[in-house]
């Protein structure tokens, strides 16, 4: 998430009420998830486990919970609770505008698009030409939609991250000041939920297919071409390539890639980044024809245990 205007070190810190290292004037241009950052973004970290990847990252301004040595080029910001702090610059760039009214007045919305009774549109959301929006969809602020895309009715785009902080007095949500942008030539079924980004864009790429009652989360990102079949659900920080198809009743997990052309088949449960082209299933998802001989050779185990003790 970029900031309107350029700010310095000095005035971030000014704004979370923390000390820093560096620059007064060090440029900062927004902030980030470590997974998607770039040189002028702030990223947080609040774990030592995670301290280098924080630090080694392409940020260039690290929100830390301890005052370590600052990497050439780099700044810190020094704060007793990094993830509230986050929290405190995204609501201070981000924060919830409410609706008066079920098409908001700063929409956009392209020639030739039909908008069916009942739909949210909220504000700052750009949808293209020709579209059809079937009735009872929520299109959540910042959503920009392509042309030639049909959403089915009940879909909810860009609501907010399932990430949270365990704390004693019980979990804080991380703020979402993302977008959900969807391609053109793209179609989702009914019931569909596909959450905003928590700093970076959750995306669905061009010609795509949704089946109904899909959900997929935070910062993923969907590629061309994909087919995705109904009850899938898909975690944050997905990388799925192009042309990938996803059977039914598939879950995926958080951080992975699905490289190009992979087919999951229906009821898997997919743990770990697939390789180009091959076929998986079962639960841990493992390559289909591995699982299928190994189902093979367990269906004669019975046979051959009645063979020894005829011996």
């Amino acid at each position: 998430m970029k900031f309107p205007k350029p700010h310095t070190l000095k005035q971030i810190a000014s704004l979370i009420d923390c000390e820093f290292k560096g620059s007064e004037d060090f440029e900062i241009l927004g902030i980030n998830e470590i997974h998607v950052v770039e040189p002028g973004d702030i990223v947080f970290v609040d774990h030592p486990k995670y301290y280098d990847k924080a630090l080694e990252s392409a940020a260039t301004i690290v929100l830390i919970n301890k005052d370590v040595d600052c990497p050439e080029g780099k700044a810190l910001l020094i704060s007793d609770d990094p993830f509230r702090d986050f929290n405190k610059i995204t609501k201070h760039f981000k924060p919830f505008r409410s609706s008066n009214s079920a098409v908001a007045d700063d929409a956009v919305i392209g020639e030739g698009t039909i908008i069916q009774p009942n739909c949210f549109v909220g504000n700052n959301v750009k949808i293209g030409k020709n579209c059809l929006i079937h009735s009872n969809v929520s299109i959540y602020d910042d959503a920009i939609i392509g042309d030639n895309v049909t959403i089915h009715a009940g879909t909810i785009l860009g609501a907010s991250a399932f990430y949270y902080k365990n704390r004693p007095e019980g979990y804080d949500q991380l703020l979402s000041g993302g977008r959900v942008i969807i391609e053109d030539n793209v179609d989702i079924g009914a019931l569909c939920t596909i959450d905003r980004g928590v700093t970076g864009d959750t995306r669905i790429g061009e010609g795509s297919k949704l089946d109904n009652q899909i959900q997929i989360g935070h910062d993923t990102v969907l590629g061309k071409k994909c087919l995705i079949a109904s009850q899938t659900g898909i975690a944050g920080c997905v990388v799925i390539e192009d042309n990938v198809t996803i059977w039914g009743q598939v879950g995926v997990k958080s951080g992975i890639t699905i490289a190009k052309g992979t087919v999951i088949y229906a009821q898997s449960g997919l743990g770990q980044t697939t390789e180009e082209g091959k076929t998986y299933f079962g639960s841990p998802a493992v390559e289909a024809r591995s699982f299928f001989k190994e189902r093979a050779y367990i269906k004669k185990i019975p046979e051959m245990l009645q063979k020894l003790k005829t011996l």
